[in-house]
């Protein structure tokens, strides 16, 4: 039986998410037949296309009377030349036509919409930023911001006129973003279908066509893939009913644990959870008449009219160095799309490369941060490889893909594990740039962040989350900001970029706890310790320790009558600041600081007026630093 695996939109698009390759390798590990498409990168194709144009033009002419924003406006200002243009920019962002660049590296060529703003943002009579970000050479780089913004502007025209749902990335994100009802995605499913939801379904139907599949599998890692996955599950069953469909994937993982709507199951004919190599073989072999229904591993299936539980006792998952090496083969890799959104180095690397996914092991070696989804499957069972498995796995890649960069998605990669991936690149001369999340761990020492730069390491992820030592401890997470401050400048020394992870509104954190955890943040930009962070609102996953114990944490929950998604609950904090109020204040402030602008100023200024001055010794971080 021929397995496909399907990615729904909207994921990235510079890169393919892991999900599906992961799945491929190993079910052909297994002598399974199986073959893997990525739906959002076909689809974006079809989007940024002169028919998109043509039908986005088609409507404005049927409904011309009707006030339009600015960025339709200039849409309809600029319509023959962005119809021109969109094609030789989609080929330049995919890596053909490096010609391009030479016409598009100076402003002008383009026709400039509101996206175009940001350039102006941080102009001063003696500057221009964009020789600021790529200095008087960078032409291809230029270029590749440039036309991202081109085609930012054209994304949210799309929006405005073809699809409310469609975003680059995300599709109907609040369709699957903790829905307790399923109503408002089965109202959107059976609603009208738009020109992207059209374009969508020829897609389906051509795979289906192509691969005639005796299994359809559909990967759903984020809230906006939701609609997308539903609608090509919808597509799928009208075109072959006797079809098998099964759902799994990261956003299934945390949000239908609790599944009780029994009309998921109109679309699709099983949801299986956390990882799905041992819970797809079986339902293989069920479909096969192999194995009893009774024995099913993690699955949902419906019964009547109620979903059911099946998980037998007698299976275990598939270790992690027997899952099999990850595959891209089948997927369209010189079709994916370089879009730089930042003109910060760091926050290129998620929007701007292709990168082969790698994983030095499954689960978090910590588990104990209390915000964290410690008691699930893909955090709490730890489960590394060897070096030698790890290598080998990355060289097989670099073989197939002819890409040598890689992106290691752990949870948080153990320091001791990467010394021994590091010594066994450096052993075999196998030449790769890499980067991935860490922990701000004591073991990561200078000698050891030399010796990953030596083996390709380009930058680390890791989270200093709320940047107040009171509320690190509160939180588990095993780290002061003295040690933070000190392995990411061991990090930066060694020529790595290092990006922290922030958190705000945690329960009974203060205004003045707010204003300090700024400062710290803006010390650590100062003393060149991070190059880009970004700040995340604190909500309550239910299966996290705070979300199995709200009350431990001074805080009530609102639960809502769960029967089809619940991941993040909303809370009651009567002890901590509003987020709402400081939000937007601290995206402003490290909007300035991942640019260079503003390291200079108090940061109580960035608040509403009445805000406190910083608690924090304006020379902490250095302190730690000298200390060191």
């Amino acid at each position: 039986m021929k397995v496909l695996f399907c990615l729904s939109p909207m994921t990235q698009l510079n890169t393919p998410y892991p999900s599906t390759a992961y799945l491929t390798g190993f079910c052909r590990s297994r002598g399974i037949d199986a073959v893997q498409c990525d739906l959002s990168i076909e689809l974006a194709h079809r989007v940024f296309s002169a028919d998109a144009v043509e039908a986005v033009g088609a409507v404005l002419s049927r409904h011309g009377d009707r006030p339009r924003s600015a960025v339709v406006q200039w849409f309809a200002r600029e319509r023959e030349r962005i119809g021109e243009l969109i094609p030789r920019i989609v080929s330049f962002l995919s890596g053909g036509d490096s010609s391009f660049a030479a016409s598009v590296a100076r402003r002008g060529f383009l026709p400039e919409g509101p996206r175009f703003r940001i350039l102006d943002e941080f102009v001063t009579e003696s500057s221009d930023p964009l020789d600021w970000a790529f200095g008087s050479l960078g032409a291809a780089d230029r270029t590749k911001f440039m036309a991202s913004l081109f085609l930012e502007d054209f994304s949210n025209v799309v929006t405005e006129v073809l699809d409310p749902r469609f975003d680059l990335v995300r599709y109907a994100d609040s369709l699957g973003d903790s829905q307790p009802s399923f109503e408002p995605l089965l109202a959107a499913l059976r609603a009208e279908p738009t020109w992207v939801d059209q374009e969508l379904d020829r897609l389906v139907e051509a795979v289906l066509l192509r691969e005639q599949p005796g299994l359809l599998g559909i990967s759903v890692p984020f809230p906006g893939n939701v609609y997308g996955a539903f609608r090509v599950a919808a597509t799928a069953r009208r075109l072959r009913p006797e079809l098998p469909i099964v759902l799994g994937g990261g956003w299934v993982n945390t949000e239908l644990r609790s599944l009780r709507e029994p009309r998921v199951f109109d679309y699709v004919d099983a949801v299986l959870l956390d990882d799905g190599e041992r819970p797809l073989e079986c339902f293989l072999e069920h479909l096969a008449g192999e194995r009893r229904r009774e024995d099913l591993f993690r699955t949902f299936v419906r019964e009547g009219s109620e979903v059911r539980w099946i998980s037998s006792p007698a299976e275990r998952d598939v270790r992690f160095s027997e899952s099999g090496t990850p595959t891209y083969d089948g997927l369209p890799l010189r079709k994916y799309l370089q879009l730089p959104d930042s003109l910060n180095p760091m926050q290129r690397l998620w929007t701007e490369h292709r990168w082969n996914k790698a994983t030095v092991s499954h689960g978090c070696y910590w588990k104990k941060c209390s915000f964290c989804d410690v008691g699930l499957d893909y955090i709490g069972r730890y489960d590394p490889a060897s070096a030698e498995v790890i290598v080998d796995r990355m060289a097989a890649l670099v073989r197939e893909t002819g890409d040598s960069g890689f992106h290691f998605v752990d949870e948080a990669a153990p320091p001791g594990l990467l010394r021994l991936v590091a010594e066994e690149l450096l052993r075999r001369r196998l030449s790769v740039t890499w980067w991935g999340n860490i922990r701000f761990e004591r073991s990561f020492t200078s000698e050891l962040s030399a010796l990953l730069a030596r083996s390709g390491c380009i930058a680390v992820t890791g989270g200093l989350e709320v940047a107040s030592d009171r509320l690190l401890a509160r939180m588990s997470k095993g780290v002061t900001i003295e040690q933070v401050a000190r392995v990411s400048s061991g990090f930066v020394r060694a020529g790595i970029l290092v990006h922290a992870y922030l958190m705000y509104g945690f329960p009974g954190q203060t205004l003045q706890e707010t204003v300090d955890s700024l400062e710290v943040v803006r010390q650590l930009f100062e003393t060149g310790c991070i190059s880009s962070a970004y700040w995340h609102r604190f909500y309550v996953s239910v299966h996290s320790p705070i979300g199995q114990d709200p009350a431990s944490f001074g805080i009530r929950l609102l639960e809502p009558d769960v029967r089809f998604s619940v991941n993040g609950v909303p809370h009651v904090d009567p002890d901590g600041v509003d987020p709402d109020l400081v939000g937007p204040a601290l995206g402003r402030a490290l909007h300035h600081y991942q640019h260079g602008f503003g390291l200079d100023v108090d940061v109580h200024t960035w608040f509403a007026a009445g805000a406190p001055a910083t608690t924090i010794p304006r020379d902490r971080v250095a302190r730690a630093l000298e200390a060191s």
